[in-house]
């Protein structure tokens, strides 16, 4: 675990999930807006690239967050996803297509494992906010991203932690993203100054982090832009 950053301030803190992506730089964007201190945390997880995480070190710190923490885990012991294994990132995909099924670029519980490590870390700094860009909307059908489980695994972070059954706190667990379509996603970043060229949302950049432009990912990403009528400022591998 590499600490970063560390501040002091007097708001209330929260744990923000940050990937270095689209969506967990608008949420933190939007736990600031409503009066946290944030502490972000970054997960060095053996994903394909570690693009991601520069992009999360350059966001935590232009929002000035309380704290950036980088976890290291290691989901390639399991591997079964097109991000943690040799299998072949999908590209090129049609609207209907990445609306059907569960793509092989989900990460067996990952985001299971993740509000995991979030709720041990906000319990010892006594915090019990918890921010995750997760949408249920434009997204690749993960079933880790849907409202069921987020309200699921609160229930369970209050059963689990010792401040929430000695009532000394009740866990939240914020998805302010779930009802949003990517191009609404944009809108909000973009009125909050979310600067998303330093954001990284492509599964499968090249040595440069320039972004693919044909995985799933990356069709989402720049469906939203194109529908906000804006380009996309990060670097794609082929002219846009």
């Amino acid at each position: 675990m590499q600490m970063l950053n560390s501040t002091g301030n007097n708001r209330k803190p929260s744990i923000v999930l940050l990937s270095g992506g689209l969506d967990s730089a608008t949420t933190l964007a939007i736990s600031l807006e409503m009066g946290f201190a944030p502490y972000t945390l970054s997960f060095d997880y053996g994903q394909r690239h570690s693009g991601e995480l520069e992009a999360a070190r350059k966001i935590s710190a232009k929002a000035g967050a309380v704290q950036h923490l980088i976890t290291k885990i290691d989901l390639r012991t399991f591997g079964k996803s097109a991000l943690t294994s040799e299998i072949a990132v999908p590209k090129g995909r049609n609207q209907n297509e990445i609306d059907t099924g569960i793509p092989v670029t989900y990460v067996p519980a990952r985001n299971t494992i993740f509000l995991s490590f979030a709720l041990a870390y906000a319990e010892a700094i006594e915090s019990s906010d918890i921010f995750i860009g997760v949408n249920a909307l434009d997204y690749s059908g993960y079933p880790d991203c849907r409202p069921e489980f987020i309200d699921s695994f609160e229930r369970m972070a209050n059963l689990a932690t010792k401040a929430a059954v000695e009532g000394r706190t009740k866990v939240k667990i914020h998805a302010p993203l779930m009802q949003m379509t990517k191009a609404q996603i944009i809108q909000r970043g973009l009125k909050l100054a979310v600067d998303y060229s330093l954001t990284l949302t492509c599964y499968d950049p090249d040595e440069n982090n320039a972004a693919c432009g044909t995985c799933d990912s990356c069709i989402l990403r720049l469906k939203g832009f194109a529908e906000n009528g804006i380009p996309d400022p990060v670097k794609y591998q082929i002219k846009r």
